[in-house]
């Protein structure tokens, strides 16, 4: 049988790259068992774009690649590279702004409120599909284009006047031609590339892999001209974007419950293959930042995420027979929102809102013998300090307030000295004993100076002027006594200046084990900290740092609870799981129990530190920002209008001087520049009764849709699973297996 020429199998080769890469269903892959020189991309696959408009493209690899240059046909640049500089050439770039008057999720419905608008409009009007609303198969009605945000802003005046209310700028970076590379750098050899080219970037061998930017990335990269300038897509297997998706979206480090990363998981998958093809004008499926999904590449990667990802790979959420559009939000504040108020677009019966909390919440009781009134020394409660040094052996075990307002004798004084100085591995150092039973401040403070070694610290850390500065009362105090005063001050064990007073006056035992407590914290922190867990027959399930660990709570032992830095004893807790903690064991027990609560709340997402959040912002710097989006003039006020069933707020009025507006939905979080759109507003007024500041008082971050990620994980920390998680947050779903 007579060969065919080599040209043509090149041709043919070529054009099978082009449907594999740019032209074919990305999830469908073929019957190939290898993409291209025997590297493998299991299918389903997905391609990312990591970068468009590019001009200087720096590609690396760990264990070299092979780089293709691809028009017409194909030919090796480089065999086995280490690294590639590509140098494009960016073309004059220009904005454009278009005006949003309508959307719909049918098509036809949308052309007819085109054809509508033309009959009186005599701009250009467009029907175009777009990305601004997070749900796939949304249709925008455009108007444009024009060339300046204030062309845009100054038509919407007339808009308004035609009685077109609901309008939205968007704005848009064209080039005027396309960009394209000129040349390519590699092995040290400059070589100049032809218009329209496409470079492929394979990695020599299964284990090498591709790098831009710092980061690392599975899969091949290719280089190509877009309307938009040259893009640089990562093409991989799905799963392995998933693999530095999920940790991407939620840590972890933070929030480390394998079935709350599995439910992202299958979000995330969900969420890919309902919007592949999303940026198919610019030869990808999804961009790496989080408008599409948060993807960092094999940098993010965790074990334990990944674990996630192969524990469910291949599911994926549906809703009657169709992927869902698995949209997630990080903190929804207590509850989610029903879509179609938040995106302006369609009610989806799966995307309704609802309460973050957990029906079969657990609830461990944990309960003490032991309580500690408040004790008050120089105007402070000190109480926390003194448990601290009682559950640290360092001063005898009593509750009563009487007893540590009373002074300090010298004998105890030296005793709780040297036990103090054991704990820091001071055993051996003398300290000159004191001799009289009442003490004075400024014996005591003398005493601790000696007892642990301080004197260098005094002299060489603190300047005789800032010195002065700190403390320069008389009082009866020595010069060289006010230095050391002024370095306690200064180290925080002092509280003020003011609560010094007389040198002779008698010190109690509260102040003393307070001082005490403040010098051993400027050594370390004596108190261990991690995540409870739950209670497993007598004892307390507690992780450090991705580490199990058990301890029975001593009969005696002190709870504290720990507000902001308000700290309260209790004789009983009820924890619900994922309460940060400090604790002190001794013997193998928890003496001492602190609960550091972020919200004293059964909401899911309470661990949060978006959970609440609080944002003042002057009147001028507010009418600036709305400025942008809409021709107000002066900044009148803000007027909270409809509310969702989340009490998020929908719909928002703004009066101008020039003009009003009516903002809906998200937009009111992107106009304001807030975290999220559940908030109350109070306002702050000048002497002439006019508007200086508006307070916005909220909870949440992010839109407040679909599946709340610091949710997942308070439900799955009381054992729920992915499947539970999931069935919560979408509602009426199905999860199903690719096959």
């Amino acid at each position: 049988m007579r060969k065919p020429p080599i040209p043509y199998l090149k041709y043919a080769f070529a054009a099978l790259l082009s449907f594999f890469l740019l032209g074919g269903e990305p999830v469908e892959f073929g019957k190939e068992k290898t993409f291209f020189q025997d590297y493998l991309i299991p299918k389903p696959v997905i391609q990312i774009g990591l970068g468009v408009n590019l001009s200087q493209i720096q590609i690396a690899a760990s264990s070299g690649m092979k780089v293709y240059e691809v028009k017409n046909n194909y030919h090796l640049i480089a065999e086995n590279a280490d690294e590639a500089l590509i140098k494009g050439n960016k073309e004059q770039i220009t904005e454009k702004y278009l005006i949003q008057v309508a959307q719909s999720r049918d098509r036809e419905k949308a052309e007819r409120i085109a054809q509508q608008l033309r009959l009186s409009i005599d701009r250009k009007i467009f029907v175009t599909t777009g990305d601004e609303t997070g749900v796939a198969g949304s249709f925008k009605v455009h108007i444009g284009d024009f060339l300046t945000r204030d062309d845009a802003l100054s038509y919407i005046i007339k808009l308004n006047r035609l009685g077109v209310k609901d309008t939205w700028i968007v704005r848009e970076e064209v080039t005027e031609k396309e960009s394209r590379p000129l040349w390519i750098l590699i092995n040290d050899e400059l070589k100049s590339l032809r218009d329209a080219t496409v470079l492929y970037f394979i990695p020599s061998t299964p284990q090498s892999y591709l790098s831009y930017k710092g980061r690392d990335y599975r899969g091949i990269f290719t280089l190509r001209a877009s309307p938009r300038g040259i893009v640089l897509i990562n093409t991989l297997n799905l799963e392995d974007y998933l693999r530095s998706v999920v940790p991407s979206e939620l840590s972890p480090y933070t929030y480390p419950q394998i079935e709350a990363l599995k439910a992202q998981a299958v979000a995330a998958r969900t969420y890919a293959l309902k919007n592949l093809g999303r940026y198919r004008d610019l030869g990808f499926d999804l961009v790496d930042t989080p408008r599409s999904q948060f993807y960092r590449g094999m940098n993010a990667e965790h074990p334990l995420s990944t674990q996630a990802v192969d524990e469910t790979a291949g599911v994926v959420a549906k809703y009657r027979g169709r992927l869902i559009d698995a949209l997630y939000t990080s903190t929804c504040g207590g509850a989610t929102e029903d879509v179609e108020n938040v995106f302006l677009g369609p009610a989806l019966k799966y995307l309704r809102g609802t309460e973050c909390v957990y029906e079969k919440q657990r609830q461990w009781p944990v309960a003490t013998r032991t309580f500690l009134a408040p004790v008050y020394a120089k105007g402070r409660n000190v109480s926390a300090d003194i448990a601290l040094m009682i559950s640290l052996g360092v001063i005898p075990r009593e509750t009563d307030p009487a007893y540590f307002g009373e002074p300090v004798g010298g004998k105890e004084m030296q005793e709780w000295v040297d036990r103090a100085r054991s704990l820091l591995g001071k055993p051996g150092v003398e300290a000159p004993g004191i001799l009289v039973e009442d003490v004075t401040i400024e014996g005591f403070l003398s005493h601790m100076v000696q007892a642990f070694g301080w004197e260098e610290r005094i002299s060489r850390l603190l300047q005789d002027k800032e010195a002065e500065f700190v403390f320069n009362s008389d009082n009866g105090w020595s010069e060289r006594s006010r230095s050391m005063v002024a370095y306690f001050i200064q180290a925080g064990i002092l509280p003020s200046p003011e609560s010094v007073g007389l040198h002779d006056r008698a010190i109690s035992r509260g102040e003393a084990a307070s001082y005490l407590a403040g010098v051993l914290n400027c050594y370390r922190d004596f108190r261990d900290a991690g995540v409870f867990q739950g209670v497993e027959g007598q004892e307390l399930e507690l992780r450090v740092n991705g580490e199990g660990l058990r301890f029975s709570l001593a009969p005696e032992a002190f709870l504290v609870r720990n507000q902001s830095g308000h700290y309260t004893f209790a004789r009983n807790l009820d924890l619900l799981g994922g309460e940060n903690l400090r604790w002190i064991s001794r013997d193998g027990q928890i003496v001492y129990l602190e609960v550091l609560y972020s919200a004293y709340s059964n909401l899911l997402d309470r661990s949060s530190k978006y959970h609440s959040w609080s944002v003042r912002t002057s009147r001028e710097e507010l009418e600036d920002r709305i400025n942008r989006f809409y021709p107000i003039g002066e900044l009148l006020d803000l007027v909270p209008g409809k509310r969702g069933r989340s009490q998020r707020v929908i719909e928002l009025h703004i009066k101008g001087s020039e003009t009003d507006a009516v903002v809906r939905g998200f937009r009111i979080r992107t106009v304001l520049g807030l975290r999220e759109t559940l908030f109350v507003m109070d306002k702050e007024y000048d002497a002439d009764g006019h508007v200086a500041h508006f307070v916005f008082t909220g909870k949440g971050w992010g839109h407040g849709v679909g599946l709340c990620q610091v949710g997942a994980f308070g439900m799955a920390q009381s054992g729920a699973d992915f499947q539970e998680i999931l069935k919560k947050y979408y509602r009426g779903i199905t999860l199903d297996k690719l096959n």
